[in-house]
Order: C-alpha cells, then sequence, then structure tokens
C-alpha cells in the first residue's frame, strides 16, 4: 500500500527508494492523521448535537487556544453569547454552567481542528525536506 512513495537517499544514492521505516514513518503519520479527522467527526458530531457551535462568538486562530480561565473571563464570553440569536431563540434560560458546557464542546472542536493542521504541516515539511516525492 505504501509503494506509491519514493524516499530519495540524502547523500550518495540519491534516486533509491528510501528503507522501510521511513516508508512505514509515512504510513504511521498518515494513519494518525485520518485517526485524528475521525476524532474530529465524531466531536463535530457531539457540538452539534449539542447546539454548541455557535457558542463561541469570536475565531481567534491562536489567542483563542485558551479557554477562559476566570470567572470573570467565563461571564464576559457569556454575555457575548447571550447578544446572538442562538441565544435569543433557543436558550434564553440558559446558565453559565450550561454555557461552559457547550462552549468547551465547540472549544475541543476547535482546538482539535488546529491539531489536525498543525500533524499535518509538520508531518508533510518532515517528509518533504527528506525527500519525499511521488512515483510517476
Amino acid at each position: 500500500m505504501t509503494d506509491w512513495i519514493n524516499f530519495p537517499a540524502a547523500a550518495s544514492g540519491a534516486g533509491r527508494a528510501a528503507s522501510a521505516p521511513d516508508r512505514a514513518g509515512v504510513v504511521r503519520w498518515l494513519w494518525f492523521v485520518a485517526a485524528l479527522v475521525f476524532a474530529m467527526v465524531v466531536v463535530g458530531g457531539a457540538t452539534r448535537l449539542t447546539e454548541s457551535g455557535l457558542s463561541i462568538t469570536e475565531w481567534k486562530p491562536v489567542t483563542g487556544v485558551i479557554p477562559p480561565l476566570s470567572h470573570a473571563d467565563w461571564l464576559e464570553a457569556f454575555e457575548k453569547y447571550k447578544q446572538i440569536p442562538q441565544y435569543k431563540e433557543l436558550f434564553p434560560d440558559m446558565d453559565l454552567a450550561r454555557f461552559q458546557t457547550i462552549f468547551l464542546w465547540e472549544w475541543s472542536h476547535r482546538l482539535l481542528g488546529r491539531l489536525i493542521g498543525v500533524v499535518f504541516a509538520l508531518g508533510f515539511l518532515y517528509y518533504l525536506a527528506r525527500g519525499a516525492r511521488r512515483r510517476g
């Protein structure tokens, strides 16, 4: 299944395929990425079923990695959530504890998305630097 991958050797054998451990590494990396994508589907389904998808009202790709840590931060995030139609139409009686639950589902979903991107990019760059290329 991995014979489509060709790794030129870094030194003298520039045209030779890489050893089995290099190929096995690519296979393990791709299976790990696939497992993360599967986890994303599961967490995304839970996020959808708990109607958590809009609980984070701002998209902060870098600083959004850290969820609210203090009670004041949670209250601020909750107040922002109260301004969107989802709260007003579906959950007007929601309390802070319920908000924290749905927020953490959405936060986990976004964090997993970031992780998938980083794992894929790092693996891709690593194997690209080692000379991985597609045959043909």
